[in-house]
């Protein structure tokens, strides 16, 4: 296991691969519409594949993971086509160390000011102007680390509950469609209640 230290200012825009992007001009990725679309065999092996060059990528300043998780990882459950990595490091200050490693291979750093979320560090991978795949790296410790999996198990574990998840995303992104952040924010109810009744 490695130990990570800050070793550069993060930009005040989307970390584009050592092509910073000014905050006012957002790559198409950025600012893509919300589409979900029926279930795919192979998002299964897609993430698997994900996954291993993570792994083999990021190695020792990785603690635990990847994993695949999000809708992606549950088979027969309609989702937006990205795969949802997370990964777990010693600190988050290791997505230092992890940006110059990931951005050879399409992975862009969300800087933190702009993610808002300070339990993860948030990359992006971009194939073709559009994002493939997300890695959320965080520490084991953190609750959405467990939270993330119980969420997927449940789903995987019940197929009513998959068909409910699936409806209520098809209707948050008609009405949400250009606004990622709300359509995030109004699942938050539906996830809440699956972890409460999956203790985890």
């Amino acid at each position: 296991m490695m130990t990570c230290m800050t070793h550069r200012n993060l930009p005040d825009a989307v970390d584009d691969g050592g092509k910073e992007v000014a905050a006012g001009g957002w790559p198409a990725w950025a600012t893509e519409e919300v589409a979900i679309v029926a279930p795919a065999d192979e998002w299964i092996s897609q993430g698997r594949a994900e996954a291993d060059d993570v792994a083999r990528i990021l190695g020792a300043l990785l603690t635990a993971g990847p994993q695949h998780v999000g809708s992606t990882a549950v088979r027969g459950l309609a989702a937006k086509p990205i795969i949802d990595l997370m990964a777990a490091v010693a600190s988050l200050d290791c997505a230092a160390n992890a940006t110059p490693l990931l951005a050879p291979h399409g992975w862009h750093l969300v800087p933190p000011e702009l993610d808002g979320r300070p339990w993860r560090r948030f990359f992006v991978k971009v194939e073709d102007r559009r994002r493939r795949a997300h890695l959320h790296l965080m520490r084991t410790e953190t609750s959405r680390w467990a939270e993330q999996i119980a969420f997927r198990d449940a789903l995987i574990a019940d197929a009513t509950l998959r068909a409910e998840y699936a409806a209520l995303k098809y209707t948050l992104s008609e009405t949400f469609r250009d606004d990622r952040e709300a359509y995030s924010n109004a699942k938050a109810a539906f996830i809440q209640r699956v972890l409460d009744d999956h203790p985890h």
